[in-house]
């Protein structure tokens, strides 16, 4: 979910990139690992990293088309219910510590922006925004179950304004079946789009929490709690996929169980199309973010293979870098925009291939739905590969930040000169883990999608010739995001 943070950017480096990246390109540099920012030459030659996943997803399928067997029942009731342990939290009053302590986050990131200092290394807000809660506590969701749906702060702030306000957070009309999560996908798509291109500093992302704070509210007043932290509320969206991957099932009030992981995948109901969409752009956002960071990416539209911008200026497209920054940055949020629903016919493709191999009597509108959420553990690697070491260099920083929440040279706790240093792990490792968990997490999808096959068709030899197209598929997101791990980059992380 989280591209680039944006206290990485600034109009500094947009100049630099303008006048030093032309001359960059006139050498050939060694590969760059995604987010490495620094030079690594890879172990051995690419191909063999996409042969050997290839290879993998191969044997993977062939395992799984021997092995599985469609579940009798997927009902909750599977598992290790841990019940009783919920209930001993809820003694300890643990739930309500964790729903005060989330609400005071949102406050300090809003307060700090506007008293702090700008210096976005030295205020709080960034790093305890973007980095713990948007990448911290998404993967703690992906293992620990949907504690987001718990302790969300704006459903706190929310339950707060009714105890004053009688009825505000019933609603005031029906929530309308036809926007389902459209809304949630709308916001979704605002907030990658600010993140990637909107230069965002302490005070700005205040301004912007304090938007989306009343975006919530007003839409809490409309349609009431329930509805819009279902459908609307992004993150909760978001994280409420995430949880489905989990290995805890927690459902707030109600249940607490360890399962095996991804199983939960397979307890939904049939998503509509727009949650279908929100799950394409939790991928190709990942993607897209890799992908404009790579200097294949920048030759695309500076050097102009085609002419065609050459033609139109009457001088390479770099010589006018001034002049056609503005079309560049509209022509990166479009791609950014159309890039789930480029993904979706691509998508829809191979859900038509699936049933023509199948011979399913099914339309290829319900396969697609069925087949969906299968594209879950892919979504989770992307976003993990992609940033996880962002944690490690910037995340530690919260520690002596939380001594020093302002920038203003304060020692509340002691921790002010403690995990200052960024954490840089061996490439080679970094190289690996990545490479790793993207094949695992296809594995997993494949997994997944033959699971949900052996419940569609009738036989099994049916449901493994249905899932023939979408192993391409997967052979194709494999490399596809392998290649853009092992691309060099335009610009450091």
């Amino acid at each position: 979910m989280m591209p680039k943070l944006p206290f990485l950017k600034s109009s500094r480096a947009e100049i630099a990139r303008g006048i030093l990246i032309p001359a960059l390109l006139l050498f050939s540099p060694p590969l760059w690992a995604h987010s490495f920012g620094r030079i690594y030459t890879l172990p051995v030659p690419f191909w063999l990293y996409a042969w050997g996943g290839a290879a993998a997803l191969l044997l993977s399928f062939v395992v799984v088309g021997w092995f599985a067997t469609a579940p009798v029942s997927t009902k909750t009731s599977q598992g290790i219910d841990l019940t009783c342990f919920a209930r001993a939290l809820r003694r300890l009053h643990l739930p309500a510590v964790l729903q005060t302590l989330a609400l005071l986050c949102l406050l300090l990131c809003i307060v700090s922006g506007y008293i702090g200092s700008r210096d976005p290394y030295r205020n709080i807000n960034m790093t305890l925004f973007w980095v713990i809660f948007i990448l911290g506590f998404a993967y703690a969701v992906a293992l620990l179950g949907d504690l987001y749906a718990r302790i969300n702060p704006w459903q706190t702030l929310a339950q707060l304004i009714s105890r004053f306000w009688h009825g505000f957070a019933q609603g005031r009309w029906a929530y309308p079946q036809k926007l389902a999560y459209w809304p949630a996908l709308a916001l979704y798509m605002a907030f990658i789009w600010l993140e990637l291109f909107g230069f965002i500093r302490p005070p700005e992302l205040s301004r912007w929490l304090l938007i989306y704070t009343g975006i919530n509210l007003v839409a809490v007043y409309a349609w009431g709690a329930r509805a819009w932290f279902t459908y609307g509320e992004f993150f909760a969206v978001f994280l409420r996929l995430l949880a489905l991957m989990a290995p805890v099932e927690y459902v707030p009030g109600q249940r607490l169980a360890l399962r095996w992981p991804f199983v939960g995948i397979l307890n939904q109901p049939t998503p509509p199309w727009s949650l279908l969409i929100f799950v394409l752009f939790m991928l190709s956002s990942t993607a897209f973010d890799g992908l404009r960071a790579t200097v294949p990416w920048f030759k695309l539209f500076w050097l102009d293979p085609t002419g065609l911008l050459t033609l139109w200026q009457g001088r390479p497209p770099i010589q006018a870098f001034i002049e056609l920054r503005p079309w560049y940055f509209a022509y990166e949020t479009l791609c950014l925009l159309l890039s789930p629903f480029l993904y979706l016919a691509l998508y829809l493709l191979f859900i038509t291939l699936t049933k023509w191999c199948a011979r399913s009597p099914l339309p290829v509108r319900t396969l697609a739905l069925r087949f969906a959420l299968s594209l879950l553990p892919i979504v989770l690697v992307y976003h993990f590969t992609h940033y996880y070491t962002l944690l490690l260099n910037q995340g530690i920083k919260i520690v002596s930040l939380s001594s020093d929440p302002f920038g203003k040279g304060w020692d509340l706790f002691g921790t002010q000169m403690l995990l200052r240093a960024p954490i840089l792990p061996d490439l080679k490792f970094v190289w690996h883990t990545q490479v790793g968990l993207i094949v695992l997490g296809h594995i997993a999808s494949v997994w997944v999608a033959h699971i949900e096959a052996l419940r569609l068709f009738k036989t099994r030899a049916a449901a493994a010739w249905s899932q023939i197209p979408m192993l391409f598929l997967m052979v194709g997101f494999t490399t596809f995001g392998l290649w853009i791990l092992a691309q060099p980059l335009q610009e450091g992380r």
